[in-house]
């Protein structure tokens, strides 16, 4: 049991990647709090997660509310030890026709709420806890109509080292999961069909060195890694759990004879 006897909380935690690691981080022995806009489907997840996962309804652009879910998340469990700020959206602002507001949604959502999601979080983590920014393969490929998304997951792996540099005098570690093409809800504006996914999936397998699209699973792994005392050395690092799309495309499908 890598987490036994820790307490995380982690927002978005009702679908996708969030309650993949919710999931596993449970199964691995933690008390674990996860937030979620949706009422509906953070009460079903909590229900799925059994008697050892608190749901609480938080949209993590409201900073009060974000601050008394950490409050209840405390009150229940106790002091965290984990916190990972996963919840984001993503957002097509291309340079022409996007609208301030648009633009403005994906960056306070994706880079000014985990700024004070972690400063909300701060006064209840205990010292030589781990927090975890969710980041993306988008904050260094340049994909074209992306500019707001990029610059929030970039600003991310930016702040993070900046945490990392306040926090490490109280053994505190910040860390980036950056994923590639994952299999969760993110993709349900661009492919809404079971048709329009089969291929886009195919389309990134091609660009994929590994092949094939990641599941939720592969990135909590990761979580995991960055949650457990596996990772008590590491610090300000950001690991890319895409396939090796970033850092050895040549090796993709589409480039071999």
């Amino acid at each position: 049991m890598r987490l036994a006897n820790k307490t995380a909380l982690i927002t978005g935690g009702n679908s996708g990647i969030g309650f993949a690691t919710a999931r596993l981080f449970v199964a691995e022995g933690a008390k674990v709090a996860i937030t979620g806009r949706n009422r509906e489907t953070l009460e079903a997840a909590a229900r799925e997660l059994g008697p050892n996962a608190l749901g609480v309804v938080a949209d993590v652009t409201d900073i009060a509310a974000t601050e008394a879910a950490i409050k209840r998340a405390v009150d229940k469990f106790g002091k965290l030890d984990v916190l990972f700020a996963n919840a984001g959206i993503g957002g097509n602002t291309p340079l022409s026709g996007t609208t301030l507001s648009a633009f403005e949604q994906v960056l306070t959502t994706n880079i000014t709420a985990v700024f004070f999601t972690v400063q909300a979080a701060l006064p209840h983590l205990n010292d030589g806890a781990s927090i975890i920014l969710n980041g993306s393969v988008i904050s260094v490929l340049g994909n074209p109509g992306y500019s707001a998304y990029a610059a929030s997951k970039a600003g991310v792996r930016a702040m993070a080292r900046v945490m990392a540099s306040e926090l490490s005098p109280r053994g505190i570690r910040v860390n980036v999961v950056a994923p590639g093409a994952a299999r969760t809800p993110i993709w349900n504006r661009v492919a809404p069909t079971a048709e329009a996914f089969a291929a886009l999936e195919q389309r990134v397998s091609r660009t994929t060195p590994l092949g094939g699209i990641a599941e939720a699973d592969d990135v909590a792994k990761t979580a995991l890694f960055l949650a457990s005392d596996d990772a008590a050395h590491v610090q300000s690092a950001e690991i890319f759990v895409d396939g090796g799309a970033t850092g050895s495309p040549a090796g993709a499908p589409i480039y071999r004879a």
